[in-house]
């Protein structure tokens, strides 16, 4: 959506190493807000973005204003089901609507052979995954692994809201979500004895306030309570005004 770092650069390199042509979309989506102040402190560094792709070799920014994407008040959505009701659709009522209705739009507009997203957002992939073959979308959907600081905070646009102190707490997140996936390698299969492994940590600063924290299938990000494949072990949390998300393979 813009604010463009480091993991939005190993999408373009990920795209140029594979492609002809690199285009780049950057569109603060509103219709995915499910709260207004959410959608207004959304960094928006066009300059900065516009440079970012430049540098990295992109052939084209599409870079619509609102009333381009959004001429008229919007009738008709995309809606995801089951693979968006449960993680982040649970606590962000419309979102995934929205994403998928945007995507959707974007695909019609710029026309891409392939297109590239991160895990960090694993739900969001899956419900573009699961909506390009549901409308037979001709566009290849291609994953790539979250992007993360030294300390293991996964990037994200949202981090730079983080004060000093915040930033260090931060990446109990990721150290929480080690937790789980050592849990489940050491042959755990129940779902709630994940759950406490990685909630214990967590409990350790009070400052991280859970929102959810998860284990759920890979295809339609369903929690399970028996574990009997790959997972994805998701949480989101609040640290001040800030919330961050993130996910681990298991």
């Amino acid at each position: 959506m813009g604010a463009l770092h480091a993991g939005h650069g190993s999408l373009i390199d990920r795209a140029r190493a594979a492609s002809a042509s690199v285009a780049v979309s950057i569109f603060v989506n509103p219709i995915q807000f499910n709260q207004p102040d959410d959608y207004t402190r959304y960094p928006r560094p066009m300059d900065a973005d516009l440079a970012f792709c430049a540098a990295r070799g992109v052939d084209a920014v599409f870079a619509p204003p609102v009333e381009q994407m959004y001429p008229r008040p919007q009738t008709a959505y995309v809606e995801v089901g089951r693979v968006g009701d449960h993680l982040e659709g649970r606590f962000r009522p419309g979102h995934f609507r929205g994403v998928a209705t945007v995507v959707l739009k974007l695909f019609q507009i710029v026309r891409p052979d392939r297109a590239w997203f991160g895990e960090k957002d694993a739900q969001q992939l899956a419900v573009i995954r699961r909506m390009v073959e549901d409308f037979n979308v001709p566009v290849e959907i291609v994953g790539v692994a979250t992007v993360r600081e030294p300390d293991g905070l996964a990037l994200s646009s949202r981090n730079q809201h983080l004060n000093a102190q915040e930033r260090a707490i931060a990446p109990l997140l990721y150290t929480a979500l080690r937790a789980s996936q050592q849990c489940i390698a050491s042959g755990q299969t129940a779902a709630s004895a994940v759950k406490r492994a990685a909630l214990d940590v967590l409990a350790a600063d009070p400052r991280m306030q859970v929102e959810y924290l998860e284990i759920a299938d890979e295809a339609e990000m369903q929690p399970v309570e028996m574990i009997a494949g790959p997972v994805r072990v998701a949480a989101a949390v609040w640290l001040g005004r800030t919330r961050l998300i993130d996910n681990i393979r298991c």
